[in-house]
């Protein structure tokens, strides 16, 4: 189906990083997976095609694109033809944002050029061993000290856990405030901060994923980012524009799985003839295909709506629901279509399977998603029988 929201420079722009994804990426994808992280070259890169933090400002590096097009493009092109463990949008557009947001004049010029360059990797650490999507559930603390805060805790599951140069670290200053948590920027070297092993993960083998302890980490105040006892409220700030782009990429996901399952298909014989031919086969592919479209005219609208400022939370949540459900649904379907090939680690369609099973859990579980829609509609059952 033909997709009516790009214009000519979109186009030439998803060309240039199609070629950059083909020549830079693709080639390292089995190296990167085997040693469980991607190479920070690769981000260095990234920041010379001007891939990284493209909405910074054009006196830190960055091209001062605010159009989320050109981000869906490089999420579309980087699952198409890269790797998907390569989490460079959650480096651009899911912590970077936090910086430009509630950073100050003095951290942004201390911190986003060499966000935008390469040099300097971004993680945030949320997640506890006793705190996943209740983030007032929060045990990590950081302690006024008068010239610095003292941040003790640990944090587990966290994205580019072990490249990560600078860290947003969520703890609480406020034991009296169930959403008295702060934010600060942890850099790599600070006495105190140390990090667990790469953490072995059953599917995105490339991408780091870590614990994090804080054993007495001396944080100067001027990394306290934002307002002090906001970050609850911070945090919540990203949550429409995470879902939004974690939706491009499951369709994404199931559009390149659709792929090569078409490519396999037509390929494959059984009995005398291809794959392609058997009816279950036909069916089950015209079913995906039709609901690939869907799903994918849906979030192009959502594209354009967070572009005019208009996206809802229950909107993202629609959008974040249904993908990953969907992307789940089309692997499992052409990984069966695969055969016992299918199961085997040679063939992309076995790490797709994989990759997607997190997607109905990180950004918000689906459960989380369906809460949100369902309160939406006015099925609070916080507010039944008032």
């Amino acid at each position: 189906m033909d997709r009516l929201i790009f214009d000519e420079e979109h186009e030439m722009f998803r060309d240039s990083v199609r070629s950059f994804m083909i020549n830079e990426v693709q080639p390292h994808g089995e190296k990167w997976r085997e040693q469980g992280i991607v190479d920070r070259e690769a981000y260095l890169k990234a920041g010379e095609q001007g891939l990284l933090l493209m909405w910074a400002d054009e006196k830190y590096g960055g091209a001062g694109v605010q159009d989320f097009r050109y981000e869906q493009i490089l999420m579309e092109e980087l699952t198409l033809h890269g790797d998907a463990g390569f989490f460079l949008w959650l480096h651009s557009r899911l912590v970077g944002p936090y910086l430009d947001e509630f950073g100050t004049d003095e951290q942004k010029d201390r911190w986003l050029p060499k966000c935008v360059s390469g040099e300097s990797i971004l993680a945030i650490a949320m997640t506890e061993p006793g705190a996943g999507s209740d983030l007032a559930s929060i045990r990590a603390k950081a302690e006024d000290k008068g010239d610095h805060y003292l941040l003790n805790g640990a944090k587990t599951y966290i994205s580019n856990g072990i490249l990560a140069d600078l860290v947003i670290v969520a703890a609480r200053t406020d034991p009296e405030n169930k959403r008295g948590i702060s934010l600060f920027v942890v850099e790599r070297g600070m006495d105190g901060f140390e990090r667990g092993a790469n953490l072995a993960k059953i599917g995105l083998k490339s991408q780091d994923t870590a614990e994090l302890f804080f054993n007495n980490v001396k944080v100067p105040k001027e990394n306290l980012l934002g307002q002090l006892h906001r970050g609850f409220y911070h945090m919540m700030h990203g949550l429409v524009e995470e879902r939004l782009l974690a939706a491009v990429g499951f369709v994404a996901n199931a559009e390149a799985a659709f792929g090569v399952t078409m490519d396999y298909i037509t390929d494959r014989q059984a009995f005398g003839q291809p794959i392609a031919a058997f009816q279950n086969t036909r069916f089950k592919m015209a079913d995906m295909r039709t609901e690939i479209d869907i799903a994918q005219s849906f979030v192009d609208q959502c594209v354009l709506q967070h572009n005019a400022g208009k996206l809802s939370a229950e909107d993202a949540a629609k959008a974040k629901l249904f993908t990953s459900e969907l992307e789940g649904r089309v692997t499992d379907e052409c990984l069966q279509l695969h055969g016992g090939a299918g199961y085997m680690d040679e063939y992309p369609i076995s790490r797709m399977y994989t990759a997607a099973r997190v997607s109905r859990i990180y950004a918000g579980s689906s459960e989380i998603m369906r809460e949100i829609i369902a309160r939406s509609l006015g099925l609070d059952p916080r507010k039944a029988g008032s």
